[in-house]
């Protein structure tokens, strides 16, 4: 006999039964919030109701304009460097950050402004899962149903119904919102973004990316292969509520309509293609495309290449006509020439459309990719080099995704960098292609569950697991069976508090709150790892070379080849200051920047002696440096 549960004994909900049945009936009228009663009027044909004035297209949620104002609030942190972590510090132009990447992306800011050539990310597909991605507005259901309305604050309900999958969605759209406008800001006028995504969040983060980016940027919606690792079998003979998903989708959009994409070819599966003779016409009508060709003139439409290309066409076929016709055919010519050269000719009665000019085609055994990627797979089966990950995405897929930018000196950039997949399909296109692609890495410290592998094999975050997929990944490019000498290495940063101490104006004791900040630079702090705040400040590429000297026993710092110098050192007495200054300018005058001399110094390296500052400056402005300033 079956016991009698709690729901089991519950009256009936007759209310939440006809909710159920209205929402059949108008879906349109439910939102998040519940039923909208002007909507369900206007379904049921009241025309009162109609107020176009209070409607736009677009996408909104609850909290958008919070999630906007994120993306403007400046970050309080700095990156600190982490040389013993990383593979060739002062050589690489990779970097690797350890970090909540709505933070980095503000910091990346000055420094990679309009710089980044080709973004890819694969964020949380939002299956149910909590994020670990919580920013200042996370909202919990209690606070989602507050702040929507659902919920007065003693708990009581406003509205007929809740709705968990629209706080779902809100939840995901501000996580994902401030990240991806402060990404736009980092690409390059030539630059695209790439983003993974399921069923889940894809029609939202389609509208989310034409809000971000631009409905006329959008270029495909790829879809690519995903393993189903088990079939509805067991009840498929009673029925299935839905199809087993077979593929995800990558958005691909761009900073402007005016990017030209690379186009890819791949291996096709049948039969490769025989060289063959076509009409040598495109279709389109630009007259600057019309002019003659052996004794042919069109009066509309255009030819295919330009003048200069078809010339040389002409003149490829003749030199086979009188030189090697009776002796190969014109593919096995084609073949010998390394498969490059163009070929046009006239049929001799010069009947046929547009007089008869014709282009040869040659043998493929590929063909250009369209938008279904369905011949590769979204992840991998093994894990990559045995490092405990679970489900990291395919490095072939990646290597592709990179290749769609023409630019083979491309800057990359993953905040979302999981198992290090990117970073590692940048090595090998590189190796492949002879590229010097940069990569930036950026990935949360999300410690590694309790029981699983990963934790296990002592790996306590994913980050953990990146940097050395990376490593690894690096260390198979330059084995002897590779013999990759590219750039392998990657500097590795960390996001922490800001070197310099914040002010404070809660404290009630203002004399303690004084005295604090005599020193305003936080204690333990190392002059490298303000060195680089202050280039993110300045807006400095993070991977620039950083030359040192030692002058006077002080360390003295060169960035740009002379466009920087700083002297970090906390003490700096008063017969040290005419040395210092001296070796400064000596080397400013060695280097001869192009552009004007910036110094910094620690404030608090002068002891409060004002006159030795002074002096420090004035040697420097005597010279012709004029832009002098402490930190």
């Amino acid at each position: 006999m079956k016991n009698i549960t709690t729901k089991d004994g519950q009256s009936a909900d007759l209310i939440g039964e006809n909710i159920a049945h209205m929402k059949q009936l108008f879906p349109d009228a439910f939102s998040e919030n519940g039923l909208d009663f002007d909507v369900l009027r206007q379904l049921l044909g009241d025309a009162s109701v109609l107020d176009e004035g209070e409607e736009k297209y677009g996408l909104n949620w609850h909290g958008k304009k919070k999630a906007r104002q994120i993306a403007l609030t400046p970050s309080m942190g700095t990156l600190l460097p982490c040389p013993e972590e990383s593979v060739d510090w002062d050589t690489t132009q990779n970097l690797f950050i350890e970090g909540d990447n709505l933070e980095v992306l503000k910091l990346l800011q000055k420094s990679y402004a309009n710089k980044v050539k080709l973004i890819y990310i694969d964020p949380p597909y939002n299956t149910g899962n909590d994020f670990v991605y919580s920013d200042d507005y996370k909202d919990s259901l209690e606070h989602y149903l507050i702040s929507t309305g659902q919920k007065k604050r003693d708990g009581s309900k406003v509205s007929s119904s809740q709705d968990s999958a629209g706080r779902r969605h809100t939840k995901w759209l501000s996580m994902m919102f401030p990240r991806l406008i402060l990404a736009k800001n980092l690409l390059s006028q030539d630059g695209m973004v790439l983003v993974s995504i399921d069923d889940n969040e894809y029609s939202q983060l389609k509208r989310l990316c034409d809000d971000v980016f631009g409905e006329e940027n959008f270029r495909n919606s790829l879809i690519v292969r995903r393993r189903v690792k088990s079939l509805n079998v067991q009840f498929a003979e009673e029925g299935l509520h839905s199809l087993n998903v077979g593929f995800e989708y990558v958005l691909v959009y761009s900073k402007n309509k005016d990017l030209l994409l690379n186009p890819l070819r791949f291996k096709k599966k049948e039969v490769p293609t025989k060289g063959s003779w076509n009409v040598f016409w495109s279709g389109a009508d630009r007259p600057t495309m019309r002019y003659e060709i052996l004794g042919f003139t069109p009066e509309t439409g255009q030819w295919r290449w330009s003048k200069e290309k078809a010339d040389e066409a002409i003149r490829n076929y003749q030199t086979y006509l009188e030189g090697f016709s009776n002796k190969m055919s014109l593919e096995e010519y084609w073949k010998q020439n390394g498969e490059k050269l163009k070929f046009i000719r006239k049929i001799e009665d010069g009947k046929g459309k547009n007089g008869g000019v014709q282009y040869w085609i040659g043998p493929s055994e590929t063909t250009l990719r369209t938008s279904n990627w369905t011949d590769i797979e979204v992840s991998q089966i093994r894990k990559d080099f045995d490092l405990p990950f679970e489900n990291p995405k395919n490095v072939s897929l990646i290597e592709t995704l990179v290749d769609l930018h023409i630019d083979k000196d491309a800057l990359v950039l993953d905040f979302f960098a999981g198992s290090g997949t990117t970073a590692d399909a940048v090595m090998r296109l590189n190796a492949r292609d002879g590229g010097k692609r940069a990569c930036i890495s950026v990935q949360l410290p999300e410690p590694t569950p309790e029981k699983s592998e990963a934790k296990k094999a002592g790996f306590l975050s994913i980050s953990e697991i990146s940097k050395a997929r990376i490593k690894l990944a690096g260390r198979r490019l330059n084995s002897s069976e590779v013999g990759f000498n590219g750039d392998t290495g990657f500097k590795v940063f960390k996001l922490a508090e800001s070197n310099i101490r914040a002010w404070n104006p809660d404290r009630t004791d203002l004399e303690e709150t004084l005295l604090s900040h005599q020193e305003h630079l936080i204690e333990g702090r190392t002059e490298q790892d303000l060195l680089y705040e202050l280039l993110l400040k300045r807006g400095v590429d993070l991977a620039v070379p950083i030359e040192t000297r030692e002058v006077a026993g002080k360390t003295i710092y060169s960035i740009g080849a002379g466009v920087l110098f700083a002297c970090l050192d906390p003490s700096l007495n008063t017969d040290e200051i005419e040395p210092v200054a001296e070796g400064i300018l000596a080397w400013q005058k060695e280097l001869d920047p192009e552009a004007d001399t910036h110094v910094f110094f620690r404030d608090s390296a002068f002891h409060d002696d004002n006159v030795a500052k002074t002096n420090m400056v004035a040697i420097l402005e005597q010279n012709g440096i004029t832009h002098v300033r402490s930190l």
